[in-house]
């Protein structure tokens, strides 16, 4: 009997929750990306996301961690996307350093 072991680069599971949990959590103000180029993705998905939830309101799946280090996930329509936070409906707002990914449907 193998043990597989999963690769460095897999990134560790997200807990999903309500949108409505994400106003009890808090975050960091260092950004979870470190290069460059992961940043500029994430950007262009949090605009082409904003984009969908104005025009279809589609929902996204949102990665983020929180200050204390924990992995969520929140499915929600974006409905702005500044410079430094995500809105989601309801006024609940992620900022976008504590972003890792978004997944688009």
């Amino acid at each position: 009997m193998t043990a597989h072991k999963s690769s460095g680069s897999a990134a560790p599971s997200a807990q999903l929750i309500d949108k409505e949990q994400v106003k009890l959590l808090r975050f960091n103000s260092a950004d979870v990306l470190t290069t460059k180029q992961e940043q500029l993705q994430r950007y262009i998905d949090l605009q082409r996301a904003a984009a969908m939830g104005a025009t279809n309101k589609s929902n996204v799946k949102i990665y983020f961690k929180s200050y204390q280090g924990n992995r969520y996930k929140v499915e929600a329509t974006i409905w702005a996307a500044t410079e430094q936070n995500v809105t989601l409906k309801g006024e609940v707002m992620i900022p976008i350093v504590s972003i890792y990914k978004i997944g688009l449907f």
